[in-house]
């Protein structure tokens, strides 16, 4: 998990306008799904913006690289000027999971706030804040996790109004910034030393890391259970749970989201605002169980 922020060159306001922002979000989303990174929050200011992230695909590099590749050029095209658009490299803070990540992306979600730009941080246009505990599920953030997370939405907003801090608590490393606890950044510069010690096609074969093709966890999962999926009694017992298992899967191993899940027939017959609790109950059968 990781705190990214990236500044406008010389403190340009390089979002100034809602145009401007909603071009880069678009770029974002297009990047996050095409480099499979799940993005947990993000917050677009005037001249800077803030996302929590998951490297989910360990691919974290390519996809800043792309993101502000791409929208510098366009940046540069339609407002002119030369030369960079965004200041030196962006700056990336590893983030502990449960309460450390919770306080990264209730201080995103508060920067509106903290600047004097709207008085409650729910209500700014260009924050992840409107896209958890909603109806519809999230085009742009993982919000399923984001949701379990927090529980329910008077939590994020309690953890947001106590978050109103001028920077997060990141500890210094001779790596980077991590937020965390003592032991996590012990056991995160032992494995910054270990990867050190790699040789190149080492490390590569672990930045190349990607989701698995669909095909690919379809193949595996009828190899194990010796079934195919279009044959599974999805009103049996075993085939409910068969289905919970195959979900689990499509999301962690293959990174789709709830929209794209249910166009496959073996759950075309469930809501898609069901599909995160029957996630979370199988992940948590299959954890029981031994089955990850």
């Amino acid at each position: 998990m990781h705190h990214v922020m990236s500044r406008g060159i010389k403190g340009e306001d390089i979002l100034l306008t809602d145009d401007l922002k909603g071009v880069f979000l678009d770029f974002m989303t297009e990047k996050s799904k095409k480099v499979h990174i799940k993005i947990l929050a993000y917050c677009l200011m005037n001249n800077h913006y803030h996302l929590v992230l998951q490297n989910s695909s360990g691919r974290m590099s390519d996809f800043m690289r792309q993101l502000n590749g791409q929208y510098g050029m366009f940046y540069r095209k339609k407002q002119g000027g030369e030369g960079y658009v965004f200041q030196n490299r962006y700056k990336s803070t590893i983030i502990q999971k449960e309460f450390y990540l919770a306080m990264a992306i209730a201080y995103v979600l508060m920067n509106p706030e903290r600047a004097g730009i709207v008085k409650n941080f729910e209500e700014y246009k260009w924050s992840s804040a409107k896209e958890y505990f909603s109806d519809a599920e999230s085009e742009i953030v993982d919000s399923s996790f984001v949701n379990e997370l927090f529980s329910n939405k008077e939590e994020l907003y309690r953890l947001a109004r106590r978050t109103y801090l001028p920077g997060l608590p990141a500890k210094k490393t001779r790596f980077g910034d991590i937020i965390g606890e003592e032991h996590f950044i012990e056991e995160a510069t032992e494995k910054s030393d270990r990867r050190k010690k790699m040789d190149g096609t080492q490390r590569k074969r672990i930045d190349d890391r990607y989701f698995e093709p669909v095909k690919k966890v379809i193949q595996e999962f009828e190899r194990k259970h010796k079934i195919k999926i279009e044959n599974i009694d999805i009103d049996s017992f075993t085939g409910k749970r068969l289905r919970g298992e195959l979900l689990v899967n499509f999301k962690e191993l293959s990174g789709l989201i709830y929209s794209e899940i249910i166009e496959f027939p073996i759950f075309s017959d469930l809501q898609l605002s069901s599909l995160g609790k029957l996630y979370r109950d199988a992940k948590k059968r299959l954890r029981t169980s031994g089955g990850e």
